[in-house]
């Protein structure tokens, strides 16, 4: 019996909303990244694109347990020798939570070109406003009782 392997025609691609607002960030993300990946469907292939668009909104309310915020940083560099700079993830979600999110999705995704190409998938907002309303995106079922 020969393996199946999907096609590009044969994969549909829904819209998914995550409302953040109270979630714990890790656990949160690591159900984004599973839906970007395409684990959730029964013709998920670990080489192929199969996942779906993610919406994650009310990025600036997110929460972390037991002062993790204050203790993890996120690294970034500027490509010159000495040229890494470092920020807690409070100070960065204080500044840019849109960015501190989709770090934290972006760091549960296969490195590489396939990696990068599902992150395109994933669209945060600060706000409970986004503009894709026409894409008619559907909620996310993520059970706030094991987020916390």
């Amino acid at each position: 019996m020969a393996t199946y392997s999907p096609k590009a025609s044969e994969i549909t691609r829904d819209w998914h909303v995550v409302d953040a607002e109270g979630l714990v960030l890790g656990r949160m993300c690591t159900e984004v990244a599973r839906v970007l990946r395409g684990k959730h469907k029964a013709m998920y292939a670990p080489h192929i694109d199969t996942g779906d668009h993610v919406i994650i909104i009310n990025a600036d309310k997110i929460v972390m347990t037991s002062g993790k915020a204050e203790r993890t940083f996120k690294y970034r560099h500027s490509g010159y020798p000495g040229g890494i700079k470092s920020e807690s993830f409070a100070k960065l979600h204080a500044r840019k939570p849109e960015e501190a999110v989709r770090q934290s999705v972006r760091g549960m995704l296969p490195k590489g070109p396939l990696g990068r190409q599902q992150l395109t998938k994933l669209k945060v907002y600060a706000g409970s406003e986004h503009p894709h309303g026409s894409q008619k995106p559907t909620a996310m079922p993520i059970d706030h009782a094991k987020a916390r």
